[in-house]
């Protein structure tokens, strides 16, 4: 019954090798997180709040 289903062995390396470029990206975003000053953390704070978006201006006009 199983005789169709053969997993080879080269088939782990392309698993292994997904998993360690996924984590080594999610490393190296942490990374870069935790090193980050905290000038920069205020203004990624405040940044969907810089502004008004379009939608929001026009709604301020018609009120």
């Amino acid at each position: 019954m199983f005789r169709r289903l053969l997993l080879e062995d080269h088939a782990a390396i392309f698993t292994i090798a997904a998993f360690i470029t996924a984590a080594s990206i999610f490393g190296a975003f942490l990374w870069r997180a935790l090193r980050m000053q905290s000038a920069q953390v205020e203004r990624f704070e405040n940044l969907p709040f810089a502004s008004q978006t379009p939608a929001a201006r026009h709604d301020a006009d018609t009120a």
